[in-house]
């Protein structure tokens, strides 16, 4: 869907200007065929897209930066896994960034992190690359048509995979870079074209609001018996989660984010980030 008036509004409030065609909310054969036309990706036998995501493979936890200012500075535990960079940093970096996006074509999502109401944050998602805005549709919580008229996002995450930091001028570790900045509800990635660093960002800026809101979050995959019973399953990326929680006597609630609320147990997400092996029409 073409974008509103409201939306260029929003987009340039964020800096952005000058920007190539926005698409919002497309339809999957859509983004398909974006990414097909876009040399992005091509058609598997089975109808599937596959993209091939470059030098990172994986998360890359060095890479990723929190903006460090009065706002936060002594909410978080700052070390090693939680490494700071100076607004100064942040903001010379986000220039750059919005100035490398002038003349692209680009891809907004609008939708939400968090099945249940109470606790849901609206996000847009701002990629350089259709097959992104894919995984990222089919990740999230879709909002409905009516909903998307007002949307006015709690989280604006934008994701530019061909454009680099430099690591002696931006103080990376690396090309690329995963920068969250709390206060302005902002999140950017450059430099790597894994998309899991898309919903690994979100579930990390959940992981720092849900707490306030009386909300656990769990990294678990999670299920539910026909008693209304809830089983988790805790474990590092890899360890079985997904796997676990895929019993035909129960209903899945979600293989990878959750919250803990006094309404329950809810997924973060709108999908589950299951490997696709081995799968039969069955």
């Amino acid at each position: 869907m073409a974008i509103s008036e409201k939306v260029k509004d929003q987009l340039i409030a964020l800096g952005l200007h000058n920007l190539g065609t926005v698409y919002r909310n497309l339809r999957v054969a859509q983004l398909v065929e974006a990414a097909i036309v876009g040399g992005e990706g091509k058609l598997t036998s089975t109808g599937a897209i596959s993209v091939t995501t470059g030098k990172y493979t994986g998360r890359s936890p060095r890479d990723r930066f929190f903006v460090d200012n009065d706002f936060v500075h002594d909410q978080i535990a700052w070390g090693a896994t939680n490494v700071p960079m100076s607004e100064e940093k942040y903001n010379n970096l986000y220039y750059r960034l919005a100035a490398y996006l002038e003349g692209i074509d680009l891809y907004v999502f609008d939708g939400y992190i968090g099945a249940d109401p109470q606790h849901r944050v609206r996000v847009r998602v701002i990629n350089e690359y259709a097959w992104q805005n894919l995984f990222v549709r089919q990740m999230f919580i879709r909002a409905d048509a009516d909903d998307l008229d007002d949307f006015e996002p709690e989280l604006t995450i934008i994701c530019a995979p061909k454009f680099n930091a430099v690591p002696h001028i931006d103080g990376t570790a690396s090309e690329a870079f995963i920068v969250i900045n709390i206060e302005e509800k902002k999140i950017m990635i450059g430099g790597t074209s894994y998309a899991g660093e898309i919903k690994k960002a979100a579930f990390t800026y959940m992981n720092y609001l849900m707490p306030a809101q009386d909300v656990l979050p769990m990294h678990c995959s999670a299920n539910l018996g026909r008693e209304g019973d809830a089983a988790l399953f805790f474990g590092l990326s890899g360890t079985g989660k997904t796997t676990l929680s895929a019993d035909t006597n129960r209903s899945l609630i979600g293989d990878d984010e959750h919250g803990w609320s006094e309404n329950g147990v809810f997924n973060f997400e709108g999908g589950c980030y299951a490997k696709c092996i081995n799968l039969t029409h069955a």
